[in-house]
């Protein structure tokens, strides 16, 4: 019987999720990356064949509840055991409380919140047979407090902190480690460069994050013994104001 074991990352992209999977995929776990549309993951699953890693590329929208049954039931098949699963899917929109309307905001919670329900159950009912495995969201400043102009992504990253929170106490006790990271600070992305240029002028002096190093993190959560799980950490560079 083959000792393989994979992990999923739902909303690999360029960036957080891409590093997240590499870094897996370096231990030997077998990456299964997944955003929308699967031919942009092309670049990503070559990387980590050249690197000497395996990886699948799937396309799926993480708020529609019958494409993450199918996702999860393929991988479960033809792959490997989910061992992690990863929902690293952002939805940060800025919009004045005047100016958003029901489409954005119900848009933001799909992807933000209620996919992370989907994909968290998912993963729940094929790691409990098993008696382990590994959930972690990914949060950001929003799950901790709202800001101006973000209150879309704010009530979206604050339900899935909440939704943590109960899985965590619901299935920790059966050998399923739930955790969330709080991002609370800048990623180093596109879409940092072009839209917050003076923020991202601040990489010179390592004050916006690296994906390498939140990947790190997520690994050394991996690691953890189940003596001293973390359920929350935060990850922010040193000039951060919090």
């Amino acid at each position: 019987m083959s000792d393989k074991k994979a992990v999923l990352v739902m909303g690999a992209g360029d960036a957080t999720g891409g590093a997240i999977a590499r870094r897996f995929a370096r231990e030997g776990l077998i990456a299964c990356v997944s955003r929308r549309h699967a031919d942009q993951l092309a670049p990503l699953v070559a990387q980590i064949e050249a690197d000497g890693g395996s990886a699948h590329a799937f396309g799926s929208d993480a708020r529609k509840e019958d494409e993450v049954i199918a996702l999860f039931a393929r991988i479960e098949k033809d792959i490997a055991p989910i061992e992690v699963a990863v929902f690293n899917i952002g939805a940060n929109v800025r919009f004045p409380i005047a100016e958003t309307s029901a489409r954005v905001y119900y848009k933001v919670w799909e992807m933000g919140c209620f996919a992370g329900f989907l994909v968290g159950r998912e993963a729940a009912r094929v790691m409990l047979p098993r008696g382990h495995g590994s959930i972690f969201f990914t949060g950001a400043t929003a799950s901790m407090r709202g800001g101006k102009n973000f209150a879309a992504f704010a009530g979206a990253k604050h339900a899935l902190r909440a939704l943590a929170q109960s899985m965590a106490r619901e299935l920790g006790p059966k050998g399923i480690h739930v955790a969330q990271i709080i991002v609370d600070a800048a990623i180093d992305t596109e879409f940092i460069r072009e839209n917050f240029p003076q923020r991202y002028a601040l990489k010179e002096q390592d004050g916006i994050v690296d994906p390498e190093a939140i990947a790190e993190s997520y690994w050394q959560l991996y690691r953890q013994p189940r003596n001293a799980w973390t359920h929350e950490m935060d990850l922010r560079p040193w000039i951060e104001p919090w």
